[in-house]
């Protein structure tokens, strides 16, 4: 064990769903419990993507001195009772609990279970974002991209767990809440305390990268949570990739495999699995010179890890024709807000439907502002006031 994170035991309990969470918990505990161990419980999904690299997570966290407990908590029907049963005497003893996705259903049912007078929030992805205007305004916790969207029979059934886990997230005498972010936070909720993720651990872990001259491409799961059309979203990458000569594509741990094979097939681009969060990889090394995304959680935390660098960031918002029919009334106006809060990044404007190609431009980069110059540089880390996310990411 690592002499810098001391005796990992109970007083400080960490739940996490996803590699970006176990990141952040990390980022953290560089940044406000030097010294402190952790008890991290991985809540293990049926992902084998995202199984992956919470496994390679693990491993960075153990290395840097904290337990981790992995708990198959999707693995049959028995598993919930079976990992609630087991972590309640965790629970009922630790001092301070942070979490990464406060609208998980299970890390709602065990708020309702600790005394912790200490709850940390960390980033999910762009979610952080409207978490905290949620918890703002003192609304119910649903997620943007089903924002608008009449409640189904499981949300009914769970709405007092719901109700409960918001109580226990607002701050009052007897319990402490801290967002710890590196979003812009428009609407912060009286009496939390608010972190600056800089991403500290992160650039001292690693790199400086190796820069390439090329372009680099960041994958969104937007087709798979039902908010941008497959086609529209194929024809989009295909542009950005032409005009910008973009020769890899980052996959989202969430997109399809049907639909990255049509994306390698009908563009040329070479489909990279990351083994671990995209700020790690692109701090790694090698990464292109410019990072191409959509509205996405790494327009916000990719210039925050490789600040330093000459690597430059931009991003190409969603044009409302891309939208599905489904996609909840929400979604423009948040993926907008994903865009348009981000820092030390150059906006890529589409246009609804592709343009004519030009005599001096290919039919295949058509339909995109490309930027008037270089994309600007990246600049400094996010000041205290910064918090929120993006589900995209």
């Amino acid at each position: 064990m690592s002499p810098r994170a001391g005796n990992a035991g109970p007083h400080t309990l960490a739940f996490v769903e996803s590699p970006v969470q176990l990141l952040n918990v990390l980022e953290w505990a560089h940044a406000h419990a030097p010294g402190v161990g952790l008890t991290l419980v991985v809540l293990s999904p049926r992902d084998p993507m995202t199984r992956g690299q919470l496994r390679r997570m693990s491993d960075l966290a153990r290395d840097e001195g904290h337990e981790v407990r992995w708990e198959e908590a999707r693995g049959g029907p028995l598993a919930p009772f079976r990992t609630i049963g087991g972590l309640t005497g965790l629970l009922r003893r630790a001092r301070r609990v942070v979490l990464g996705d406060p609208f998980s259903r299970y890390v709602q049912l065990l708020l309702t279970i600790t005394h912790a007078r200490d709850l940390v929030v960390v980033d999910d992805g762009t979610a952080t974002m409207e978490f905290v205007g949620q918890l703002a305004r003192g609304e119910r916790l649903v997620r943007w991209h089903r924002k608008g969207g009449r409640p189904g029979p499981r949300d009914v059934i769970f709405a007092p767990v719901s109700a409960s886990a918001r109580r226990r997230l607002t701050p009052s005498g007897s319990r402490r809440i801290e967002i710890f972010s590196s979003m812009p936070m428009e609407e912060t909720p009286a009496g939390v305390t608010v972190g600056a993720n800089t991403f500290a651990w992160t650039r001292a872990r690693f790199g400086p990268p190796r820069i390439t001259k090329g372009a680099d491409l960041v994958g969104t799961s937007l087709v798979e949570t039902g908010v941008v059309d497959d086609g529209r979203y194929l024809e989009a990458v295909r542009a950005l990739a032409k005009t910008h000569g973009a020769t890899r594509y980052f996959a989202h741990r969430r997109e399809s495999t049907d639909k990255l094979h049509r994306l390698a097939v009908e563009t040329g681009l070479e489909i990279v699995r990351p083994e671990l969060p995209l700020e790690l990889i692109a701090r790694r090394g090698p990464i292109g010179r410019t990072i191409l995304s959509f509205p996405s959680t790494v327009v916000h935390t990719l210039p925050l890890a490789l600040s330093g660098t000459e690597v430059r960031v931009a991003v190409c918002d969603i044009d409302p024709a891309w939208l599905t029919d489904s996609a909840s009334p929400r979604a423009q106006g948040f993926l907008s807000g994903v865009t348009g809060t981000a820092r030390d990044v150059h906006r890529l404007s589409p246009t609804a439907t592709p343009k004519p190609a030009g005599p001096t431009e290919s039919a295949g980069t058509a339909g995109f502002t490309a930027p008037p110059g270089p994309v600007g540089p990246t600049g400094p880390a996010a000041t205290p006031g910064a918090a929120g996310a993006v589900a995209a990411g």
